[in-house]
């Protein structure tokens, strides 16, 4: 039942429109009938399209917003720090189904897989040692990759065991977000680049890999089904499909692609290159061997001029016959630095990457009608460092040994974590107990905080405190404030808000009022 000042809500509408069309109750037998017709105008006509209107409206301003969310936490999570070309080996943690291990070589390529039983029922604990001991040796493991899912925290343990019992290996081991791993396992893709390799084990290169390059890596796997989103599921798909797309190529455009070592998954991904046109490079490739030069991609099938164009500034070709293919420098560009050569007298290669001959020229002297001032600036800074890297330098967390469940967690507990996500209401941190715990806004920072990004992004990591723990809901509430007080319940208090100023409630009117009412009947009076 409605409420009663819905009910005066509406009779008050119903009382608007019937001033509106001029009925007025003169005791008429007609007057009330126009009454009633008026009533029947506001709540079957006027109310009912209205409010189906401002829901719509509230709805797609809630998913733009909820995208924009996913969008942002999918950029901070491509362009996350990569290791870098380690030979590394990745652990998919399993308890019953066994531990899936992978080796990559500094390209990426694999070149081995295991099968290991160290948790229960099997607890081939030594044995499983010994099996990770031999392929770190073998193969010049630099970094153990360990996923984040069921059995993270025990499998972490072999692996310090394995540290300590072998001190002469020297690795290091990270944990990571396995987020889409066993959704990539199962697709055509995976199935495509490794045919013969079970689909349990694809998942451990995936997780090795990530660790190398996440970009590289996570552009293999459809964005929606990485899960840093908020409320991804009941957004419109098409637009959450659309404005995810468009973060990855960003995100792609920005790192540059080596076009000698990409992937046609990652190659499709760049400005103007197709589906069909990354995997024509990545045959080409395969048949003439590495590009040693831009100009090579024009003789890739499909490649015309216009894609050429698009795509050319994002390609890289490393240690190729021209340094300034290396570059994010446009080949349109070159004849400016032929220019600068010329004038300076001064070689290209004795050129790049020298800051106290490049700080000193004006890019004024070099601007002509086909380039502008901040074309020939933004030259001279490429110039100045060649394909660098807009990603930060690569850090690892460290999970607090003893701690591998909530039930280890005591409130006050000091501890590293990562942000694996990060919503409107405030960042989830993986403190390594399979559980994320929640820094609700309030508790991000000493000061008011608007928007939890402006504090962290995903991928970051941090120290926390646990000021509560609720077992039975699997909940951690965990704290960035410096003296954040313990068990208060914060999950959805907002303690940080800034003050209000105390106001008198205001007398009570006679004619029934709000909000709506009032914005309904100004706009009447115009």
């Amino acid at each position: 039942m409605p409420g009663a000042d819905e009910k005066a809500d509406h009779q008050l509408f119903a009382q608007i429109v019937a001033r509106h069309i001029h009925v007025t109750d003169t005791s008429k037998a007609a007057d009330t009938w126009l009454a009633e017709t008026a009533r029947f105008a506001w709540k079957v006509k006027l109310f009912t399209r209205i409010d189906l209107d401002l829901k719509q409206q509230l709805r797609e301003a809630a998913e733009l917003e909820a995208i924009k969310v996913f969008a942002n936490n999918l950029k901070d999570l491509l362009l996350a720090a990569p290791a870098g070309p380690k030979a590394t080996l990745g652990l998919d943690p399993g308890i019953r189904t066994g531990v899936k291990v992978a080796v990559v070589d500094t390209t990426g390529k694999l070149v081995a897989t295991e099968t290991i039983y160290p948790h229960p029922p099997r607890n081939q604990w030594d044995t499983s040692i010994a099996t990770i001991a031999k392929l770190i040796k073998q193969y010049q493991v630099e970094l153990v990759s360990i996923g984040n899912g069921t059995g993270s925290r025990e499998t972490d343990q072999l692996v310090a065991d394995l540290m300590k019992q072998h001190k002469d290996l020297k690795f290091n081991k990270i944990t990571v977000s396995e987020a889409g791993a066993s959704v990539y396992s199962a697709s055509e893709l995976a199935s495509q680049e490794f045919p013969g390799i079970d689909v349990s084990l694809r998942g451990a290169v995936s997780i090795a890999r990530r660790l190398q390059d996440p970009l590289a890596e996570l552009v293999k796997i459809e964005p929606k089904s990485i899960g840093v989103g908020q409320y991804q599921h009941d957004v419109n798909q098409i637009q959450l499909a659309r404005g995810l797309d468009a973060v990855v190529e960003d995100c792609v455009n920005a790192v540059g692609v080596d076009v000698n070592t990409a992937s046609a998954a990652l190659l499709k991904q760049v400005s103007g290159i197709s589906n069909t046109i990354s995997h024509n490079i990545v045959a080409f490739r395969d048949e003439q061997g590495a590009f040693k030069n831009r100009k090579q991609l024009k003789k890739v099938p499909r490649l015309g001029a216009k894609a050429y164009e698009q795509a050319a500034g994002f390609l890289r070709i490393m240690q190729g016959d021209n340094p300034l293919d290396a570059s994010s420098v446009h080949p349109e560009a070159y004849p400016v630095i032929e220019d600068i050569v010329k004038k300076t007298g001064t070689p290209i290669n004795k050129l790049i990457g020298k800051s106290n001959v490049l700080r000193h020229l004006n890019p004024t002297d070099y601007t002509n009608e086909n380039f502008g001032l901040p074309t020939v600036t933004d030259i001279l800074q490429e110039l100045e460092k060649p394909g660098r890297d807009p990603r930060p330098e690569f850090k690892s967390v460290t999970f607090k040994a003893g701690i591998e469940k909530i039930t280890d967690l005591k409130e006050g507990m000091r501890l590293e974590g990562v942000v694996t996500n990060v919503a409107n209401f405030g960042a989830f941190v993986d403190i390594g107990v399979h559980q994320d715990g929640l820094v609700h806004i309030s508790h991000l920072a000493d000061v008011f905080v608007k928007d939890p990004r402006e504090v962290v992004k995903t991928g970051d990591m941090v120290n926390v405190k646990v000021i509560d723990i609720d077992v039975a809901r699997k909940r951690i509430a965990l704290s960035m404030k410096k003296d954040a007080p313990v068990g208060e319940q914060v999950h959805l208090k907002a303690d940080n808000a800034p003050p209000r100023k105390a106001h008198k409630p205001k007398p009570p009117v006679e004619t029934p009022q709000s909000s709506m009412a009032d914005a309904f009947a100004k706009a009447l009076k115009k």
